[in-house]
């Protein structure tokens, strides 16, 4: 039970009571923004960014009623662009909605969808080491079709629509879809640098082509305009805010979460061949992410 509840319960005298909410200092509220951005869970249970997983924990965050700033904690290789957007609009929303500045601060790595995120700050600190940056758009998957035919597998689709089946993995690769995706791939890259600029504004040097997808530590991000300067959350909050407390604001668990019960009916049981395979696959997609970051 906190003391707003205390004081709202007990019959405190009124000259005590709002002395104790004098005593309660100001806050900075901390998210987490960890791992790779995809609307979907990790199939190893790694921790994801998405909308869905982080709507709870922005929306409280925002609502402290003794908020100074929000901080965002962000490490972070990338992924989806859309989820990315989604996050950054509603922290932009949150905070023009309760008047507050926002903070992030790059830990390991905030880079392509996480560079994203960091841009939805009003400031951008890194550490000398944090990688920051890599602006641009890429797109991973695997050709199964070879697999198929080894292991005797005939692959079966019916479409309406001569695009409908673009990408399969399980279909040999076609020059026109790789056409299309490219062409895809830079529309994103377009939006992403333009979402760089209206953020980032004069602070940009001039100097380097900074949309080249190329990586940078936060040293040099700083002198590239990316970051604003160096440091860790609780030395710029200590220093910005030496009264405020710091306070990391989680995600709200689901009910069955929260009472041990978030375990699919099937567990202990053996999973399928194909199910095990595409999780196998999935779980790679997860780690070569963080891995062309060197983590």
């Amino acid at each position: 039970m906190n003391l707003g509840n205390v004081t709202d319960l007990l019959p405190i005298p009124e000259s005590l009571a709002s002395r104790v909410q004098r005593d309660r200092g100001p806050v900075v509220a901390t998210v987490r923004l960890h791992g790779v951005i995809t609307p979907t869970p990790s199939p190893v249970g790694r921790p994801t960014i998405n909308l869905a997983a982080l709507e709870s924990a922005l929306t409280r965050a925002f609502e402290h009623d003794r908020l100074q700033a929000v901080a965002l904690a962000i490490n972070s290789p990338g992924g989806s662009a859309t989820q990315s957007a989604l996050v950054a609009d509603r922290i932009r929303g949150l905070a023009a909605d309760k008047r507050v500045p926002v903070l992030a601060f790059c830990e390991d790595v905030a880079a392509s969808g996480g560079y994203w995120l960091a841009c939805a700050a009003d400031e951008i600190f890194a550490h000398q080491t944090s990688l920051v940056g890599s602006i641009g758009v890429v797109t991973g998957g695997f050709g199964l079709h070879n697999l198929l035919e080894r292991w005797g597998v005939e692959r079966r689709l019916y479409t309406a629509g001569q695009n409908k089946a673009r990408l399969d993995p399980f279909l040999p690769e076609n020059d026109d879809d790789v056409s299309w995706l490219r062409e895809m791939q830079t529309e994103l890259h377009t939006m992403f640098g333009d979402w760089v600029r209206s953020r980032r504004g004069g602070k940009l040097s001039d100097g380097e082509d900074l949309f080249t997808g190329e990586v940078w530590t936060g040293t040099r991000a700083v002198e590239l305009g990316l970051a604003d300067g160096i440091g860790t959350l609780r030395g710029v909050v200590s220093q910005r805010y030496p009264a405020a407390e710091i306070v990391t604001v989680e995600p709200r668990k689901p009910l069955l979460a929260r009472l041990g019960l978030g375990q699919s009916a099937s567990a202990g049981l053996p999973a399928a061949g194909p199910d095990v395979a595409l999780a196998g696959l999935e779980a790679l997609e997860h780690r070569a992410v963080w891995s062309r970051f060197g983590l």
